[in-house]
């Protein structure tokens, strides 16, 4: 393990995971580094059971199962905990129905519109496919300093140095290797928490991802789980999501009520009775977005990818498919790059840097765009969101655009 890399890649996620073994099978050499990388259940093969139902999930749009497919990871997911979104309704926070935006696969003439996978099952997966990885080694250790040279970066652990021509950065949203090397970011706290918990419904979801807008400016998700269950994702002030986290723990009917209530009563409506089925989280919410993802500015030998270079409000379900485009992307420049460049070539970074500013600006614009307007109370204010989800409902190409623009 002494020997240098092609690539050493930071962080334990999904998105780090990810980039490793796709980069391991492209023929470089990878060492993987975080604090903690294999889940307990990977090494025991341990299923799930039936009625364990983690809070975290994902929406997987078509070019995140694409990915996973050539990787050898979607098959290994098993099938059951897998839920298919073949409708979407987005509902304004005037409380009539007819304000609302519908979107479904048979308008988009696609089988799906995407898919709701959990967080747990996605890493599993990757675990599984790594262990047959030969160029791929996984350390579990500490990062202690990081030092660049023109040619090599120096990785000091608290398991030893390695040395490696580039550096992969995938440590989160609040990336210890960003801030080392002061890569100049743009944040802004949301002020919100994002309040997560698992269900079962006593009426059938239909293959339906349900958003509502609520007044004040919240954001009420449901997502479709296999069977009649669905995953709350509800966008809220910190002293109200605060008062969800004591009422699921307390009094876990109050808090299944306060949501079946919500939106006007629609939640009940379209899901009828709910029942909690774990513990539910919260996690805080901003807008993060890193100026450059490759540094340093001279002479580059640090990416920046998925929570590390952008985050993103979760209104659209898209935070983790911008990071593996993110995979997608540099796979891409890397299998088309010139015989003579190294994978460490400023040229070739700034390729990579170049490829994915549109795709990141254009999706950080939009979510923060969104819940900045929604967020405004005036009633003129009020009257044109809603105005405009109604009128965008009734326009077919440009929904089939935003469809397209959704699956990657």
């Amino acid at each position: 393990m002494m020997n240098e890399q092609d690539l050493i890649i930071l962080g334990g996620g999904i998105v780090g995971k990810t980039a490793a073994l796709a980069l391991v099978q492209q023929g470089l050499k990878v060492l993987h580094i975080a604090p903690f990388l294999e889940s307990k259940n990977t090494s025991k093969n341990i299923p799930p059971a039936e009625n364990e139902w983690p809070s975290r999930v994902f929406a997987i749009s078509s070019s995140s199962q694409a990915l996973f497919q050539q990787l050898q990871v979607w098959d290994a997911i098993p099938q059951d905990r897998i839920q298919a979104v073949r409708e979407m309704q987005i509902a304004g926070d005037s409380g009539f129905d007819k304000d609302c935006l519908n979107f479904s696969a048979f308008e988009g003439a696609v089988p799906q519109l995407a898919w709701i996978v959990e967080s747990s099952q996605i890493e599993n997966a990757i675990d599984l496919a790594s262990r047959f990885a030969q160029s791929l080694q996984r350390l579990q250790a500490e990062v202690i300093d990081i030092q660049i040279d023109h040619e090599h970066v120096l990785v000091k652990t608290t398991e030893g140095n390695f040395t490696s021509k580039l550096i992969i950065a995938a440590d989160g949203a609040n990336s210890p290797t960003r801030n080392l090397f002061n890569f100049e970011i743009e944040e802004e706290d949301y002020l919100h928490s994002a309040v997560v918990a698992n269900f079962s419904c006593s009426l059938p979801h239909l293959q339906t991802a349900y958003q509502w807008f609520l007044p004040g400016g919240d954001v009420l998700a449901l997502l479709p789980l296999p069977g009649k269950r669905v995953s709350l994702v509800w966008s809220t002030h910190h002293d109200h999501a605060q008062t969800l986290l004591e009422s699921a723990k307390n009094t876990p009917k109050d808090f299944c009520l306060r949501i079946s209530q919500a939106a006007h009563g629609h939640v009940q409506q379209q899901l009828g009775e709910l029942t909690l089925l774990n513990e539910a989280k919260s996690y805080p919410l901003k807008k993060l977005h890193a100026k450059h993802v490759i540094g340093p500015e001279l002479d580059p030998k640090i990416i920046l990818v998925g929570d590390a270079a952008h985050v993103i409000h979760p209104l659209a379900g898209q935070g983790l498919n911008l990071g593996l485009r993110d995979i997608i992307d540099l796979r891409s420049v890397f299998a088309d790059k010139e015989s003579f460049r190294k994978i460490n070539d400023a040229i070739l970074l700034r390729r990579y840097e170049r490829r994915r500013a549109g795709d990141i600006e254009a999706l950080l614009k939009l979510t923060h765009h969104l819940h900045r307007l929604f967020l405004n109370q005036s009633p003129p204010m009020r009257w044109l969101r809603n105005t405009g989800l109604r009128i965008l409902n009734q326009q077919d190409f440009l929904k089939q655009q935003l469809i397209a623009r959704a699956l990657g």
